[in-house]
C-alpha cells in the first residue's frame, strides 16, 4: 500500500497516518542550521586551524603601506595628546625600567594572547556545548571584521613611530615576545595594529569566563585577564590606547552576528544541547467498517 496501513480490528479499519507536524514543524533547514548543536571535536579543531591559518595569511597579506601608516600612527598619537590620554610613552618608558617586569610582558603578550583563547574554547566545548558555537561565532566573526581595519586604516604600532621616542622591549631585552620584532618580524604584517585583537579576544575570554564560571574568584580573574592585556600592549609599545577601542568595537560586532544568528547571545543560551527526540510512531486512526 502506500504510506497509509489499513488493517482489521473488532470491525473497524484502523489507518496508520504519518505524522507530519512535530515540535519543528514549520521550520526550515535554515532554522536548524541555526540552532545550536552539539560541537563535533575534530571538526572544530580543523575549523579552528584553518580558520586562523586563513586569518593569518589575509592579515599578513594586506600591503605594507608603510608612509601612510606612520601618518596614521602621527595623527593617532595627536589625536591622543587632544584627548589628554596620550600617556604610552611614561607607561613604556616606566616598564621598561623593571627588566623582570617588562620581559614577563614580552612572554605574556606572545604567549597568553594564544593559550588563554584556546583554553576558553577548550573549557566552553567541554562545560557548555549548548553555548560553544555562539561563543566561536562571536570570536571569529570579531576576528573577521579586524581584517577590515587592517586593510582600510594601515597603523604603525608606537615602538615603529618616527621620533616617537618609544622602546621597543624585545629588540632591548632580546626576547622573542612580539612577531612584530627582532627576527621574527618579516612573518608578520608589521603595520597592522588597528584594531587590537590581543583586547578582542581577551575580552571576549574575560567576558566568557564571567558570565558562565561559577566560582567567584575564577570570574574575577575573567576581569583582570583583558584588563592585564591592555596594561602589556601599552607597556610594551606594540599599541596605542585607541587600537584597544577598536578591539571592543570589533567585539561588539562580533556579539551582534552571534546575537543575529542565534537568537541570543551565546550566554543566554542554554549549557546543554537538547537531544533530538526520536521520530515519533505514526498516529492510529480508528475508521468505523461500512
Amino acid at each position: 500500500m502506500s504510506d497509509s496501513t489499513v488493517t482489521q480490528s473488532e470491525g473497524r479499519e484502523e489507518v496508520a497516518v504519518p505524522r507530519t507536524v512535530t515540535d519543528e514543524a514549520g521550520h526550515g533547514p535554515l532554522h536548524r542550521l541555526r540552532r545550536p548543536r552539539r560541537p563535533r571535536f575534530w571538526f572544530e579543531i580543523l575549523l579552528i586551524a584553518v580558520s586562523y591559518w586563513t586569518y593569518s595569511l589575509i592579515r599578513n597579506a594586506v600591503p605594507e603601506q608603510k608612509g601612510k601608516a606612520l601618518r596614521n600612527a602621527d595623527w593617532i598619537w595627536h589625536t591622543e595628546h587632544h584627548l589628554g590620554i596620550a600617556v604610552e610613552q611614561s607607561v613604556n618608558h616606566a616598564a621598561n625600567s623593571v627588566t623582570w617586569l617588562i620581559i614577563g610582558m614580552n612572554y605574556y603578550y606572545a604567549t597568553l594572547h594564544f593559550v588563554i583563547t584556546l583554553g576558553v574554547l577548550v573549557w566552553l566545548y567541554r562545560w557548555h556545548p549548548g553555548r560553544y558555537s555562539a561563543a566561536r561565532l562571536t570570536l571569529f566573526a570579531t576576528t573577521g571584521v579586524a581584517l577590515l581595519g587592517y586593510y582600510l586604516f594601515p597603523l604603525a604600532p608606537p615602538r615603529l613611530m618616527r621620533d616617537g621616542h618609544f622602546v621597543d622591549t624585545v629588540m632591548v631585552h632580546h626576547t622573542w615576545g612580539s612577531m612584530a620584532s627582532g627576527d621574527l618580524k618579516h612573518m608578520s604584517n608589521q603595520y597592522a595594529a588597528m584594531p587590537s585583537m590581543h583586547i578582542g579576544w581577551s575580552l571576549w575570554c574575560g567576558l566568557t569566563v564571567f558570565a558562565l564560571a561559577s566560582v567567584p574568584w575564577v570570574r574575577v580573574l575573567g576581569l583582570l585577564y583583558p584588563a592585564a592585556t591592555l596594561l602589556v600592549i601599552v607597556s610594551t609599545a606594540n599599541h596605542f590606547w585607541l587600537d584597544a577601542v577598536g578591539g571592543v568595537l570589533c567585539l561588539a560586532f562580533g556579539f551582534t552576528v552571534a546575537r543575529t544568528w542565534f537568537g541570543a547571545l551565546p550566554y543566554a543560551l542554554p549549557r546543554v544541547v537538547p537531544v533530538r527526540a526520536a521520530r515519533p510512531e505514526p498516529a492510529v486512526v480508528h475508521v468505523p467498517s461500512p
